[in-house]
């Protein structure tokens, strides 16, 4: 598999950081400004990780992980009543669930069907 092409890795990559940003243009509190940029800088960081060594098939289902924890947080936190980032949140959840879930199975199929060296 080649490094930087997986499109799911890089759908996740921009929702880490639009998640990471968010908080700029949007009404939020400290402690939703700090679950947001450190759920959104971490998810870019695992992007970025597996964009650059596809062949770490944890890194999906670490996306999955991290967009369960993006959908629980605004209910955790405490942050249902700031609508627009509780709806961000749960949007780039459901992002990362589906780009983490999605890209599995590609991993998986390409790596049993490497070429022998």
């Amino acid at each position: 598999m080649q490094r930087w092409t997986r499109w799911q890795d890089w759908v996740a990559l921009v929702a880490g950081a639009y998640a990471a940003l968010a908080p700029i243009w949007t009404e939020t509190d400290t402690r939703t400004t700090w679950t947001m940029v450190g759920l959104g800088v971490v998810t870019a960081l695992v992007s970025l990780w597996a964009l650059a060594r596809p062949e770490d098939r944890i890194s999906e289902y670490v996306h999955a992980v991290l967009g369960v924890l993006f959908i629980l947080a605004p209910w955790v936190m405490g942050f249902t009543d700031l609508n627009a980032m509780a709806y961000t949140a749960w949007a780039v959840g459901v992002i990362n669930v589906v780009m983490g879930l999605w890209a599995t199975p590609e991993v998986q199929r390409r790596l049993h069907h490497a070429p022998s060296t």
